[in-house]
């Protein structure tokens, strides 16, 4: 059922931009939307300078997204992510991304997603080249582009990371979902898609709106999703 629900384009809200005292209300507007894929954004304050959320949100969203037969995409902004795999595995998390500039092992980290049986994703920063992901291409089921620097919502889109996503969409075997992170809305979603991205993270242009279901919709429909 998972690997299904990323077989067609999809918007993913991420929920670093929600209401966390409405936070479970929002999530519900988004998915009587459309939405299927919620992405949580985790943070440590190493790797990068904000801390937001652990495994004990991911698991208060578990069983309403679930339910509403969708998957959490739990993204690791943090150092040395090989140590909290299990954990947020455990939370519910069913597809674990982990940064290739956050560890030393990252073929270890990947394979240790798996393990637990959660998709095992592979993040890049704006200054990481495409090309670094050759050697690990079996151990990756999701590949995310930061197309901001990680650490802070609303910032502006990278305009070099249109040529980057046609560099990882080429590297990619064929099926394997190409996700994209940062600045991503109506208008930038479109121009990304057309570059191989598969699956669109959206902060702030979703839950920074007084209508996130509705501002989901327009994404989803600016890609065709």
């Amino acid at each position: 059922m998972q690997t299904q629900l990323l077989r067609q384009p999809r918007v993913a809200p991420s929920i670093l931009s929600s209401d966390f005292a409405h936070l479970s209300d929002q999530v519900g507007d988004v998915m009587d939307a459309g939405a299927r894929v919620i992405h949580c954004d985790v943070m440590d304050g190493h790797f990068v300078p904000p801390i937001t959320l652990g495994p004990l949100i991911v698991g208060s969203l578990a069983d309403q997204v679930h339910g509403a037969g969708g998957i959490l995409d739990v993204h690791l902004m943090i150092e040395r992510p090989e140590h909290q795999i299990a954990e947020f595995a455990k939370a519910g998390a069913d597809m674990i991304t982990v940064h290739w500039e956050a560890t030393p092992h990252v073929h270890y980290a990947l394979k240790a997603v798996r393990e637990t049986g959660c998709m095992a994703g592979l993040a890049l920063t704006p200054a990481t080249p495409a090309d670094v992901i050759a050697d690990v291409l079996d151990e990756v089921d999701n590949l995310l582009c930061m197309t901001v620097n990680p650490g802070w919502g609303g910032q502006e889109f990278i305009e070099h990371s249109i040529p980057k996503l046609q560099r990882l969409r080429e590297l990619l075997p064929e099926g394997v979902p190409l996700e994209v992170d940062g600045g991503i809305d109506a208008t930038t979603a479109p121009r990304c898609r057309q570059a191989g991205a598969t699956l669109f993270v959206a902060g702030s242009a979703v839950f920074g709106t007084p209508d996130p279901g509705k501002s989901y919709q327009e994404i989803a429909d600016a890609i065709g999703g």
